[in-house]
């Protein structure tokens, strides 16, 4: 079974396109979408391990031009 979480990014001014660009090319990623709010894209991502979600999120995404802060939400099932 997969893990799935929702990443919610901040951005610098300006840059949310570009990022929602680069993330949507990372493995992994389902989607990324432009948002109004206090964040400015969310993405939807699966691994197969938590510790995977993790890697995918310090190693790949933050370090992605533009991003100033990320909050990883992982989804459960109840």
């Amino acid at each position: 079974m997969s893990v799935c979480a929702y990443v919610l990014i901040q951005a610098e001014v300006g840059k949310s396109a570009q990022v929602a660009q680069e993330i949507g090319e990372i493995e992994g990623i389902v989607s990324a979408e432009n948002v109004t709010g206090p964040y400015d894209v969310i993405v939807r991502a699966e691994a197969e391990s938590v510790d995977e979600l993790g890697r995918m999120v310090v190693s790949k995404m933050q370090l992605i031009d533009g991003i100033t802060r990320t909050t990883t939400c992982q989804v459960v099932n109840l």
